[in-house]
């Protein structure tokens, strides 16, 4: 891969631009640009990141919450999925799944380097797929790295339905049960500089398809890891499947069965017959 370093993280402003422009205008070929997109030096703001915990519940510490780094990395994220390279329009993909793993934590005064690229682009049931991978480095040494997946929908191309096994929270008893007030998509853009508008307004939601608003992926992530915040250790791994949208305003409860190196969360109705996020958390052994 070819790496493009940066003097400071792109603009979010223009880029959104080019998403909302991104379905009319031709753009690469079939395949995944075969850029990194590089910032070697990344500020962390204190109040944003104060900020930032306030909405997803986690407490104030000297070390980044396992979950922030997305929020550092998305405007190369945004830079790279809205480049003419790219070969799907940004606004078409759908945040189906993603996998976090901190192998140490990132302090709060740190100024790590950041890179993203794609790559797996690959066949699925119900249209393509591929993994958006973000890095963070302290040192030059690999800190965190997400993979986030993302679905093109469209026409099958090949893929299979994976077989669901035996639910790991079956049985288990509800942790808490949370009201979304109707401004939490907007609160979370605030903080993440996501605004996509299905999760800003009912109005802004309906022409996607959209009876109303919906929470983002990762703030639904990262209020399900906050419930477990503090008792993470300082490498862990998480993986998260977004199964259903979950609609704002409204009420979720959450579900947590913990096992000997971590735990099974799920975010779901209060009624148990929908399931939003599915979360296993792995504690690195020492």
């Amino acid at each position: 891969m070819v790496t493009r370093e940066l003097e400071r993280p792109p603009a979010l402003g223009p880029l959104y631009a080019k998403a909302l422009l991104g379905p009319v205008i031709p753009g690469g070929g079939d395949e995944l640009p075969e850029i990194v997109l590089e910032l070697p030096t990344a500020e962390i703001d204190p109040e944003r990141l104060a900020d930032y915990a306030a909405v997803c519940g986690f407490a104030l510490r000297d070390e980044l919450p396992p979950t922030y780094p997305h929020v550092l990395g998305f405007p190369l994220a945004m830079a790279l999925m809205t480049a003419r390279a790219f070969p799907f329009a940004l606004l078409g993909l759908v945040h189906v799944a993603n996998r976090i793993e901190q192998r140490r934590p990132i302090p709060v005064a740190a100024l790590p380097a950041l890179r993203v690229h794609a790559e797996n682009l690959r066949p699925h049931r119900k249209g393509r797929q591929l993994d958006l991978v973000t890095e963070a480095l302290l040192d030059g040494e690999l800190a965190w790295v997400e993979h986030s997946t993302y679905l093109r929908p469209g026409e099958g191309s090949g893929g299979e339905r994976t077989e669901r096994g035996d639910d790991p929270l079956e049985g288990a008893v509800p942790a808490a049960v949370w009201d979304l007030p109707e401004d939490i998509g907007r609160r979370y853009a605030d903080v993440s500089g996501d605004r996509n508008p299905i999760h800003l307004h009912s109005l802004t939601a309906r022409p996607f398809g959209f009876g109303g608003a919906i929470a983002h992926g990762m703030w639904t992530l990262g209020r399900t890891l906050a419930s477990v915040d503090g008792r993470l250790g300082p490498a862990h791994t998480s993986t998260a499947e977004f199964r259903a949208p979950l609609r704002i305003p409204g009420r979720a409860r959450l579900l947590s069965a913990p096992r000997e190196a971590g735990w099974d969360l799920a975010l779901e109705s209060p009624d148990g017959e929908r399931r939003h996020l599915e979360l296993a958390v792995e504690r690195a052994s020492a």
